[in-house]
């Protein structure tokens, strides 16, 4: 009984010998998670941004040694006729015939309408008539005339052999001076008349309306059955214009150049322009003249450049932008244009002055440049910026001097 009961006791678990566990190390263990989740937190919020740029590179206006020209100023304006006319009756009267459309080519003195000559044709005639009666009473009097002279000659001679008296004699002069006055008279009746005539021949000839020269009907704004008139008339009722006609071999380009560097601008000087509905599309043109004037609501001067190369695509009213080229002679000698471009979204500023932050590998530079002609989508820096200089292109309100950037493509 001692065996087994030793036996038993060998065999059993001890409890007073395990330790006592107290919650305190889980709270500990607690603790330190919190404090390093609160020092990643931190860490991540005290650490310098990152901002994503992307990378614009300055080009240089022309290169050095280049052989062509470099654009030293950018401009926009719109392509005008110098050449056009809206076609008016020199009468008021109601259009019968229009022979135009819109896009109808015509040619110099081509009838493009007639209008009603009945009253007219009617004054005609009677100024035809009057012209006869005139004449038929020229004629009358011209008879009469030498019917009194012959008399007037008889009578001087019987005067001589005494067989009438004086008086007579005075009498046949007195009826042929009087002839020869009404004579004078109805020659200038008659020169009276044929002006009346000419005149109502003018009025018939204006019933029909010509071309003033070659090009292009544009518009088209009477209809037949309507008055038209040279001056407004009728309450509004009556048609000033008939249509428009243009002389597109006089197409030109005029744009606003801001005064202050209209001094780039010279006559003759080589332009390339470039249509809004073809900007692919190069166009050679020159300056024709500078005209001699500001705008002072607008600060602009006014530029004439004629197109080198004619071609139906060029419509009058058309938007063009255009670039002044620099002296290409200039180029050959190893000066290149000042300057350098950039687009225009990677320059801070406006006028003449602005800023542009330069990439230094993951940090901006900010530095102040002078700006130049500038356009919607590029614009030229006079100084502060070398040719190959990285610039970031980027929202200004995250950049500042030093910043740290990440480049994206």
């Amino acid at each position: 009984m001692d065996d087994k009961s030793t036996l038993l006791n060998q065999l059993r678990i001890d409890r007073g010998s395990e330790p006592v566990r107290s919650g305190k190390g889980w709270i500990w263990a607690a603790s330190l998670a919190a404090l390093l989740v609160a020092a990643i937190a931190a860490w991540a919020w005290t650490r310098p941004a990152t901002v994503p740029v992307h990378i614009a590179v300055a080009q240089a206006l022309a290169g050095d040694g280049a052989a062509a020209a470099g654009s030293i100023l950018d401009a926009s304006g719109y392509v005008v006729a110098r050449r056009q006319a809206t076609v008016a009756s020199k009468i008021t009267a109601k259009m019968i015939e229009l022979d135009i459309e819109e896009g109808d080519h015509v040619k110099a003195d081509q009838i493009i309408a007639r209008l009603d000559d009945t009253n007219v044709r009617a004054a005609l005639n009677q100024a035809s008539a009057q012209l006869d009666y005139a004449k038929a009473g020229l004629a009358e009097t011209q008879v009469n005339l030498a019917n009194a002279q012959r008399d007037y000659e008889r009578q001087k001679s019987l005067l001589q052999g005494h067989f009438v008296s004086q008086a007579t004699v005075d009498n046949a002069q007195t009826a042929l001076d009087a002839l020869r006055a009404q004579l004078a008279t109805q020659r200038s009746n008659v020169e009276v008349v044929a002006r009346g005539l000419n005149v109502a021949q003018r009025n018939l000839d204006d019933t029909i309306v010509r071309a003033p020269f070659a090009g292009v009907v544009t518009v088209k704004a009477a209809q037949p059955g309507e008055m038209v008139s040279p001056i407004s008339a009728g309450g509004g009722f009556t048609r000033t214009g008939i249509g428009t006609i243009v002389d597109m071999d006089s197409l030109e380009i005029q744009v606003d150049v801001n005064e202050n560097f209209i001094n780039r601008v010279q006559p003759a000087q080589q332009v390339s322009a470039k249509l809004n509905a073809y900007p692919d599309w190069q166009i050679p043109a020159h300056v024709i003249a500078v005209i001699p004037t500001a705008d002072r609501s607008k600060g602009t001067v006014t530029v004439r450049i004629a197109l080198d190369q004619k071609d139906a695509r060029i419509l009058p009213e058309m938007g063009v932008r255009v670039s002044f080229l620099a002296d290409a002679s200039q180029s050959r000698s190893g000066k290149p244009a000042a300057g350098v471009s950039l687009p225009s979204n990677a320059v801070q500023g406006s006028g003449t002055s602005g800023a542009v932050f330069v990439v230094h590998e993951d940090t901006v530079e900010r530095r102040a440049v002078r700006l130049g002609a500038s356009s919607s989508a590029s614009v030229t820096v006079l100084s502060g910026l070398t040719a190959g200089e990285r610039v970031a292109v980027a929202d200004f309100t995250q950049l500042k001097d030093g910043a740290k950037i990440r480049i994206e493509q």
